[in-house]
């Protein structure tokens, strides 16, 4: 089930609908030099449940655990303050509860970051969802889920499309499924996952083959997967080398590789030089302007948290990189330079992930700033 909640009353959208919000305006930001800019986050927020339980909650968010409405609400309030310091036009948050959450942010605690437009997704039954903020209408929504064997991913892929200063970009917000397992064991879900992206890219570049995109959110795997488990399977993430073409290409017959899995690059723009004629590659920022990691886990930074460009944010033509960083500062660290992980007993901290921003700069002349 997916769930959009909208300000000014829009009419909601719902599972699998396109939305199209045509009438609508917005401006995207300029820096000092007068260059038209655009910033977007992504920022898992760590198990953000409201103040009403339901049944679905994880056990320290219920009341018997000591968990109250109270502790919801300043939580919330220390949230927002963080929202602030990221100061993104377009803020994807991983692990929300509800759409409420997003309203109550967006209306209230946020309301000078002018978040006229929120979005909603998750699963039937499921305990957390995917939402994203923006000063920018919505073109188009889609949610995709998949089905390996007899388990679904536990969230959906959410596709977003926007047009800010007239130029389109489509945003794929993901929650990838955990480790949560075992790794190995846990891989085929977050493949389907991928599996969605690719198709819907091949699909997306049959109209509109030069459109920008970007893959964002928690993948639930570092960049270096495969070198981690030292190619012991193909992952969901595959760098651009020689040993990571050979493993795909042992993928049992009928299953097309590419299909399976992403393939990211530290060159700019991303080639896929080692696999086959007509595969694509997303840029990945970790190791080259992103470090040590999003989130710090059994003693060791891990990289799960993911910006994935595709080439045509390299052209130098519409919307093009700029930069990109975690957000690694008070209140996102602690005082160990860790992290700042919430605590619902103590009611203390911020968020076991760091946030990531990037930025967008507008290359060639576009729609006039209003």
């Amino acid at each position: 089930m997916v769930n959009s909640v909208r300000k000014n009353k829009l009419a909601p959208v719902f599972f699998l609908m396109i939305l199209g919000l045509s009438s609508c305006t917005a401006s995207s930001v300029r820096d000092s030099q007068g260059m038209r800019t655009v910033t977007i986050a992504a920022w898992n927020v760590q198990a953000l449940f409201d103040g009403t339980e339901t049944g679905n909650e994880y056990g320290e968010y219920t009341a018997s655990s000591g968990w109250s409405k109270e502790k919801y609400l300043a939580r919330l309030t220390f949230l927002s303050q963080g929202v602030d310091l990221i100061s993104a036009d377009i803020l994807a948050m991983i692990e929300v509860e509800n759409p409420q959450i997003l309203e109550t942010l967006s209306s209230d605690l946020l309301a000078k970051q002018k978040y006229h437009w929120n979005f909603f997704a998750n699963n039937p039954g499921a305990s957390l969802g995917i939402g994203v903020l923006s000063r920018f209408p919505f073109i188009r929504t889609k949610t995709h889920s998949a089905v390996y064997g007899e388990e679904t991913t536990p969230r959906p892929v959410l596709e977003v499309w926007l047009e800010p200063a007239g130029r389109p970009l489509v945003l794929f917000i993901c929650h990838w499924k955990s480790k949560l397992g075992g790794d190995k064991n846990t891989e085929p879900l977050r493949r389907a996952s991928a599996r969605i992206i690719n198709r819907r890219m091949e699909e997306i570049r049959q109209e509109y083959p030069e459109i920008p995109v970007i893959i964002l959110g928690d993948l639930n795997e570092n960049h270096d997967e495969f070198y981690r488990q030292k190619g012991a399977y193909v992952s969901a993430l595959l760098p651009d080398d020689p040993g990571a073409a050979e493993a795909a290409g042992k993928i049992p017959a009928g299953v097309r590789a590419r299909d399976d899995f992403l393939i990211i690059s530290g060159e700019k723009p991303p080639r896929a030089e080692h696999f086959p004629r007509g595969s694509r590659a997303f840029y990945s920022p970790w190791e080259i302007e992103l470090s040590p990691g999003s989130y710090y886990y059994q003693d060791t930074w891990e990289t799960i948290d993911h910006l994935l460009l595709s080439e045509a944010l390299f052209d130098n033509s519409g919307w093009d990189f700029d930069s990109c960083q975690a957000v690694a500062q008070e209140p996102f660290l602690n005082a160990q330079g860790y992290p700042n992980a919430y605590n619902p007993r103590t009611g203390f901290g911020l968020s076991d992930h760091l946030p990531l921003k990037l930025v967008l700069r507008q290359s060639s002349p576009g729609v006039p700033a209003d």
